[in-house]
């Protein structure tokens, strides 16, 4: 018989079933506490009266596990210094969506060689989340493939849609059975709608194709997910934090009967993609707070030990320690510097 499928494919591996890998790998109790503490936390910052601000700060993305744990060490340190005003959340994400081809996260190709281990990938990624929480520090990352959430999503406290995704109707099916709270990014073109839409959509029950604990293909279906929010991150025809944008977002929220809370993305164009750029756009918002809104709740700053990011693909022993391989960061110094300074500049509100 003529073949009419997987023309295109060369080859299949299997993975293991993701409550295998959760048997393997499982989290502790203090871990699952953590994490529940953590979300009630970053649930009540975005959708109450909680003046403290939220800052996800943290890689671009994770490549060098041992850089990575030497970020976190760091950002737990930190973290603690301005509690009182500032809950800090450090990006740890292991999915990279690309424009065209690229390197996919540490998940797809952990090894960095194109061998795309998967299954490699996500032990990884699963331990690297526990030792993150094991520093008391709270966990983000982005969502980007529908399965792999079956396999590390109960140890992320804030999740992110992306805005290549946000349109996507699977990444908000897939939304609105996650258990975080979660910000949709407003479209690469800029456009607020998209993002609001998706809230909406995430918010309703749905039923969808997915895969279960035991990795077999299932009929998925939802409650909703009640804690999502919209994220800024500017777009082609550039930033959108300016008190002009922030007004217009809290019109489209209220019109559309969604909470005024509004995340901004200091990176991407609402810096122009150049990463030193983000403490000013991270300033500029400490203004707006300054000045008396209310709706802007927290910001996303894209961070590392060493400033800017390398080129990729190359040899993994030519690598710099703690420089991105993906988008541009600013440096340790600098983001410590910053957070101090946001944390003084809070303190109005506190008072």
């Amino acid at each position: 018989m003529q073949k009419t499928s997987d023309l295109n494919v060369i080859e299949t591996r299997a993975l293991p079933r993701p409550a295998d890998l959760l048997a393997e790998l499982p989290k502790t109790e203090a871990q699952a506490e953590f994490v529940t503490r953590s979300r009630r936390e970053i649930q009540r910052l975005i959708f109450t009266d909680d003046r403290r601000l939220l800052l996800i700060v943290g890689p671009c993305s994770i490549h060098d596990l041992d850089a990575g744990r030497d970020y976190a060490r760091r950002l737990a340190a930190l973290s603690r210094e301005v509690s009182d005003r500032i809950l800090v959340v450090m990006r740890v994400y292991f999915e990279k969506p690309r424009t065209t081809v690229g390197w996919k996260g540490l998940i797809m190709d952990p090894h960095l060689d194109g061998t795309h281990d998967i299954a490699a990938g996500l032990r990884l990624a699963r331990r690297f989340l526990q030792d993150v929480l094991d520093l008391g520090l709270a966990t983000a990352t982005e969502f980007l493939d529908p399965i792999t959430p079956q396999y590390v999503a109960d140890l992320v406290c804030w999740g992110a849609i992306g805005a290549r995704t946000t349109e996507s109707q699977t990444h908000r099916q897939m939304a609105s059975g996650l258990s975080m709270p979660l910000g949709f990014k407003n479209g690469t073109d800029g456009s607020l709608t998209a993002a609001v839409n998706a809230i909406k959509a995430a918010g309703q029950a749905q039923t969808f194709l997915g895969i279960n604990l035991e990795g077999a293909a299932a009929a998925v279906a939802t409650r909703g997910n009640p804690d999502c929010h919209v994220v800024l991150r500017g777009g082609a025809a550039g930033p959108n934090y300016s008190p002009e944008h922030i007004r217009r977002t809290e019109e489209l929220l209220t019109q559309a009967k969604l909470p005024r809370s509004i995340l901004v993305d200091c990176s991407h164009d609402n810096s122009a993609k150049q990463p030193a750029l983000q403490p000013d756009v991270l300033r500029a918002l400490l203004g707006q707070i300054r000045t008396g809104s209310s709706s802007i709740m927290g910001a996303m700053i894209e961070s590392n030990l060493g400033a800017g990011n390398q080129s990729f693909p190359q040899p993994r022993s030519a690598l710099r320690y703690g420089v991105s391989i993906t988008d541009g960061c600013i440096d340790w110094d600098t983001t410590a510097a910053l957070l101090r300074e946001a944390h003084a500049a809070l303190a109005p509100r506190f008072t």
